[in-house]
């Protein structure tokens, strides 16, 4: 079996990343709202404090993650209220058109190409014909003001202490384009753009093609 590069990390996770992950997790309630009943998928779920928030909202929240560290902070923290597996993303335990919205926050990133398409692939499965792609990572810039270059040089520090596997890949995913590359190639229709944190995160909310129109 595969070590897991989230041993270490996980305990600790929430308290070094979460308040500067907190603006963007608001962000994604405000333009994918929950609804009570609502089926929810979070691919790379971690610690489960997204699916937590959609939970509080009344929704039936499922999560998937291949690191058993994470996992376990996520079912501490969601205990009976999610349903949380231990799965690869490239092959998703999930039937066709399961989920009204799914989710992949700051994790496509770390993914080779070809990873990072199989698993947008098996997200877009999964995903019901008028649901939602909700996606969250770094953007390629233009980084704006002394905040956003401030802002890219602490994600840069920070992915490159991440190993240098996981930072080869994401210097690959901003150079080519970031995510609005990735959902080009998958064919989904981009509903809303939000360029966010000084230049350095976007917001994608995405739909089957024809589903609906862009929002800047």
């Amino acid at each position: 079996m595969k070590a897991d590069p989230y041993k270490r990390l996980a305990r600790v996770y929430d308290l070094l990343l979460e308040p500067l992950n907190k603006g963007l997790r608001g962000l994604s309630l405000k333009k994918c709202p929950p609804r009570a009943g609502m089926k929810v998928l979070d691919v790379c779920c971690g610690t489960g404090v997204h699916l937590d928030l959609y939970r509080q909202g009344g929704c039936e929240v499922h999560g998937v993650d291949m690191s058993p560290s994470m996992l376990s902070v996520a079912k501490k923290r969601l205990g009976e209220g999610a349903d949380l597996m231990m799965a690869d993303a490239m092959a998703l335990p999930y039937g066709n058109r399961s989920f009204e919205l799914v989710i992949c926050m700051l994790a496509l990133h770390e993914m080779s190409p070809e990873v990072r398409s199989a698993v947008v692939g098996e997200m877009k499965r999964v995903m019901r014909d008028d649901g939602e792609m909700l996606l969250i990572d770094f953007h390629p810039g233009p980084f704006t003001g002394f905040k956003g270059h401030v802002a890219n040089i602490i994600i840069t520090i920070a992915e490159f202490f991440a190993g240098r596997e996981h930072f080869r890949q994401s210097r690959v995913f901003l150079r080519t384009g970031g995510l609005s590359t990735v959902v080009d190639a998958s064919g989904l229709d981009i509903k809303l753009r939000r360029v966010v944190g000084s230049g350095t995160f976007t917001l994608l909310v995405c739909g089957r093609s024809g589903t609906g129109a862009f929002s800047s």
